[in-house]
């Protein structure tokens, strides 16, 4: 399980991430200095423990190096999601508080990751049929209403 990225690591990785593709210690640099004052020398240092940590690979490319990440942010935070998850000791109770703090958009996307994991064998199974949704639904206790001894 990785653990979770600092700060500055964060702010990095958000644009290796975002950019997709291999990135310079200087064009992190220049992006970061639009929000802070932040040094060259601290970027690399950032940029090397990432690789270090096996979150970038990087080649070099003249006397500097490009890094490009070694997974998706997605995975990172599924991965995040699943060591939280696995350290409760009632995981059914933290799902369902979980699941009570997201918003209705998150609770869809939810729905959606739910339908793509299962596949579309396992959704035909479980969807009725037109004709089945069209039928009116049996009673499960066919002797239990008005059938009192025939009569």
């Amino acid at each position: 399980m990785p653990r979770p990225l600092g700060e500055l690591e964060d702010a990095v990785m958000t644009r290796v991430w975002k950019w997709n593709r291999p990135v310079t210690v200087r064009e992190v640099l220049e992006d970061l200095q639009r929000e802070r004052s932040i040094a060259y020398t601290t970027v690399m240092t950032v940029l090397d423990n990432l690789h270090q940590k096996g979150w970038v690979r990087r080649e070099a490319e003249g006397r500097a190096y490009r890094y490009e990440a070694v997974s998706t942010r997605a995975a990172y935070a599924a991965a995040l999601m699943n060591e939280a998850w696995s350290q409760s000791d009632n995981p059914a109770a933290a799902l369902v508080a979980f699941f009570g703090m997201m918003s209705d958009e998150q609770r869809q996307s939810l729905r959606d990751a739910v339908r793509i994991v299962q596949g579309p064998e396992t959704r035909e199974a479980q969807e009725p049929t037109e004709r089945e949704a069209a039928r009116p639904p049996r009673d499960e206790n066919p002797g239990s209403a008005g059938d009192h001894d025939g009569r």
